[in-house]
């Protein structure tokens, strides 16, 4: 998910389809995080051209109050202000008020696995993040078998019998050995991570337009551009450049007025045995902001795909890049495969706007998009 750097207004164009498993769209509680960079400014608005008001420290701890659009609104001691999200790991589900910082905590995460382990209680609760601030999304009982996916300060990211992929308490597992993720088998279906490598030949990619249906998504403030639309479209462009490349790909939807649920759209590319997700969305910002941005969720197995495609992106499509963020929704956090979110502008711009409704454009992206994916198999 980790650091969480997702928008407010982002989470507002996903709302209906992207919704957070325990909060509203926009964070109303607090978290530690850790700045994993040698120096990094804070700024008086979410903005790089903001004016600077402070510095952290490599390693200092902050309290996190507010997220918007890849930035986080931060405290530590007497310095307060925002800074890039990109920078901060999340190192607890919640903090009390009045967290302070300190430079000696850590955030221990092992590689992914897909060895078994058995729970030990007798009931076990499966949660939607690795922390007791999560929504309960599922249980357990004693001797359930699950595959751990992750582990991460005390908590291991499964995925149960019935496909159920959660977080759960490690002191009640035992077993499972986690093996270094380049020398994990590769089985989408089993919920193991793969590291992927070769050619993007012959892979499998389930490409999925964002909202549809009666979720129009975003709409255009200058020209009211509907989001749905231009995702179906970009997303079909994105096909066809795959296709060129003797990739294989799957839409979870092809039509306007289709809207698979969130499950279902995961779904797919599980059932498939895909090897790699990317969700094709358009941002809005009630901030005059511009350009793309990426989403992860896990740094094990999607952060090497999202910075491929990012790296792509920032290359040149017309749009600046506003580079990777941590995305802690449901079409990356329930789903096995390598997955990235993509916004590829802001409707709320009208620049952006003008730029993002043209085929061209479109295309560009789509192009954009399609050599980060194939990057990311040759490396």
């Amino acid at each position: 998910m980790n650091r969480i750097l997702h928008t407010a207004v982002l989470a507002a164009c996903l709302l209906t389809s992207y919704a957070l498993p325990s909060s509203a769209a926009h964070a109303a509680d607090t978290y530690t995080a850790k700045v994993y960079a040698n120096s990094l400014n804070v700024r008086s608005e979410p903005a790089a051209s903001a004016a600077i008001t402070g510095s952290l420290a490599g390693g200092a701890v902050v309290t996190v109050t507010d997220e918007q659009h890849g930035w986080l609104k931060v405290r530590a001691g007497s310095v307060s202000g925002w800074v890039a999200g990109y920078y901060l790991k999340r190192t607890s589900g919640a903090a009390s008020a009045g967290t302070t910082s300190s430079a000696n905590t850590t955030v221990k995460t092992s590689s992914a696995s897909s060895g078994t382990a058995v729970v030990t209680a007798s009931s076990l609760r499966i949660r939607g993040g690795p922390g007791t601030s999560y929504e309960v999304v599922g249980s357990l009982q004693s001797g359930n078998a699950v595959t751990i996916l992750l582990r991460q300060n005390g908590w291991s990211r499964i995925r149960t019998a019935g496909g159920t992929v959660g977080w759960v308490s490690t002191q009640y597992l035992a077993g499972g050995s986690v093996p270094n993720i380049s020398t994990a088998s590769s089985n989408a279906q089993s919920g193991s991570v793969v590291r992927k490598s070769g050619t993007i030949r012959g892979k499998l990619i389930v490409v999925d337009p964002g909202h549809g249906g009666s979720d129009p998504g975003m709409l255009g403030t200058t020209y009211d551009t509907m989001e749905k639309d231009l995702t179906l479209q970009t997303s079909l462009y994105l096909r066809d450049y795959l296709t060129a490349k003797g990739a294989r790909v799957e839409l979870t939807r092809t039509r306007g007025d289709q809207k698979p649920a969130l499950s279902r759209r995961v779904q797919i590319g599980t059932q498939l045995g895909a090897d790699a997700f990317v969700s094709i969305h358009y941002n809005s910002s009630p901030k005059n902001v511009s350009g793309t941005l990426t989403f992860f969720y896990s740094e094990l197995n999607d952060l090497r795909l999202a910075r491929a495609i990012e790296t792509r992106l920032g290359a040149g499509t017309g749009l600046r890049s506003n580079g990777l963020s941590f995305g802690n929704y449901h079409i990356l956090r329930e789903n096995p495969l390598p997955a990235a979110l993509i916004e590829l502008g802001f409707l709320s711009n009208p620049y952006d706007e003008s730029i993002v409704r043209k085929a061209a454009y479109q295309r560009k992206a789509a192009q954009a998009v399609a050599e980060g994916l194939a990057d990311y198999f040759n490396n």
